[in-house]
């Protein structure tokens, strides 16, 4: 237990809180949380970009997304409308994000580090029909196909320095300083109304969009902001707002009435340092911070709990000690948003290795192969179901299908549950790599390899890392016409590198003879890791520029 909160602290039990979450009424869409707040706290700071300098007052923020909702809608962003937005961590991505609510629109986050081949899968497979940018990102939206960017025409807003032909973020929302433009009436945006396509890694090669109502967001901020009977104040979000995390942290500190610091990007070596400076109550804290050497300011800070996400239970315990604070596992997707949680006063958890109980909204249950439902200590498929979870994956029906059973959604992740209540992840049905919190899928990064002319087969497979949790390592066979000398690793990763974001280019590089496959055909990677643990291949390291 930490000095910052004791049991005595906490009124109501979990059980109580968890009821009085879910039985009182919740607003009826995301702006209906922001006008609330703005009636409520008008002069209270609501977003703090600490790094630019620039704050927003909840009075001053409602006024900008309704500038920003006026102006889109002066050009022509309709309700049901989609609008991909690739910003960075700027005022601009909440404002536009906000505003796109407000018109009953929905949003398309774009990771900024996608190359040309995912913009344009994503702006395709989404239907877009408009597209708000960086200028500096702009050099990727100019190698888009001519057949998309005809299809976009005069649809592109730039945020920052426009281009010919594109226009300009700061003019549009100028222009909607009119308050004469119309709106659509707040109450005729229905909390089941879609807000987001949110793409994320798809086990069948390019990402999927997950369909995301206001239902889905108001229950997220809702819940984080009140399953620990505490108030938050001061929230921190250092990672890209394309993500879902800044975006439910936007609306738990709405609820909060409290001041959300956005960082430009993650730094494991300023973190600490934010955390002091602003006086930071709850943020998710990266596990490669704990790993850094301990300072003696460490404990000096008014967090009062942290997330952690497949956190180490051997140094949980010590990670409390250090930074005297709370550090609760929790447990979440993009189709499911808040899944698990672990309560603020269960300090009997603490490096148990359990991520927690079902969220208020949720029900989850562990389903064996054949279907059947297991009881408590058995191993099987975690599956979640509730109000909020995404409506299915954007014009993807063979995939929404596979992924509900009976309006269950299979998660892919196995676990068990105890007698108390409490699941534990135990690995993975799905074919993913999970590194430095983003999850890749092995089919894509397998499939651009295959797209080169001098490859035939390659696997991707996780190598575990003790910084990034896991790295990319790819196995590869070249075509029989290939001479090996004239492909070195450094021709694959350049290769990869176009066509893949950074993040999903491999780190490992390995050439090798054929694959064993099951009976259908597929690589069999249970008989590689097999094979490769009892004859190692040479292995490239793309970071030391050298063969181990």
């Amino acid at each position: 237990m930490t000095r910052h909160v004791t049991l005595s602290e906490v009124v109501m039990s979990v059980d109580d809180r968890i009821r009085a979450i879910e039985t009182e009424e919740l607003p009826a869409n995301v702006p209906a949380i922001l006008e609330a707040a703005a009636l409520d706290a008008p002069d209270s700071c609501a977003l703090n970009f600490f790094e630019e300098g620039i704050t927003f007052s909840y009075a001053e923020l409602l006024d900008a997304v309704l500038a920003t909702a006026r102006g889109f809608a002066r050009l022509g962003v309709r309700r049901g409308d989609t609008v991909g937005v690739m910003l960075n961590n700027a005022p601009s991505f909440p404002v536009a994000w906000l505003a796109i609510a407000r018109l009953g629109a929905v949003m398309v986050p774009i990771n900024v580090a996608y190359t040309s081949r995912e913009l344009e899968f994503v702006l395709a497979n989404s239907d877009a029909s408009w597209l708000c940018v960086a200028s500096d990102r702009f050099p990727t939206v100019e190698q888009l196909s001519d057949e998309l960017k005809a299809k976009l025409g005069g649809h592109i807003i730039v945020a920052g320095e426009p281009r010919d032909g594109t226009l300009d973020l700061a003019a549009v929302q100028e222009s909607g300083r009119d308050a004469a433009i119309p709106l659509p009436a707040l109450a005729d945006i229905g909390c089941d109304d879609l807000l987001n396509i949110q793409y994320t890694s798809g086990t069948t090669g390019m990402p999927k969009g997950c369909m995301l109502t206001h239902r889905y967001w108001v229950t997220s901020g809702k819940v984080n902001a009140f399953r620990d009977g505490r108030r938050y104040s001061n929230i921190l979000a250092s990672v890209p707002y394309f993500y879902m995390d800044p975006q439910w942290l936007t609306l738990m500190t709405f609820f909060h009435r409290g001041t959300l610091f956005v960082a430009r990007r993650q730094s494991s070596s300023r973190f600490m340092k934010w955390l002091r400076d602003y006086r930071i109550n709850f943020a998710l804290f990266p596990e490669i911070v704990y790993k850094l050497p301990p300072e003696p300011a460490d404990r000096d800070n008014d967090v009062i709990r942290v997330n952690v996400y497949g956190l180490s239970p051997e140094v949980h315990a010590d990670m409390e000690e250090r930074y005297d604070f709370i550090v609760r596992e929790a447990y979440g997707m993009t189709e499911i948003g808040s899944g698990m949680f672990m309560p603020i006063e269960a300090t009997d958890m603490v490096g148990s290795g359990y991520c927690g109980r079902p969220s208020p909204f949720r029900e989850a249950r562990i389903v064996g192969p054949s279907g059947e439902v297991l009881g408590d200590d058995q191993e099987g498929e975690l599956q979640i179901r509730g109000p909020g979870i995404m409506l299915g994956y954007f014009n993807n029906p063979e995939a929404t299908n596979a992924s509900f059973v009976d309006g269950w959604f299979r998660t892919g992740d196995l676990a068990r549950r105890n007698p108390q209540g409490y699941y534990r992840l135990v690995g993975r049905i799905k074919d993913m790599i999970r590194r430095a919190g983003e999850n890749i899928a092995a089919n894509e990064v397998e499939a651009v390899l295959r797209s080169m002319p001098e490859v035939l087969e390659a696997a991707a497979v996780p190598e575990k890392d003790p910084i990034r949790d896991e790295e990319v390592k790819a196995f590869i066979v070249l075509r029989e016409s290939v001479d090996p000398a004239a492909v070195s690793p450094e021709m694959v990763l350049d290769f990869c590198r176009q066509h893949l974001a950074r993040f999903k280019v491999p780190r490992y590089i390995a050439f090798r003879g054929p694959f064993a496959k099951t009976p259908s055909g597929k690589i069999a990677k249970h008989l590689l890791l097999k094979e490769e643990a009892a004859s190692p291949s040479r292995v490239y390291d793309a970071n030391l520029r050298n063969w181990l």
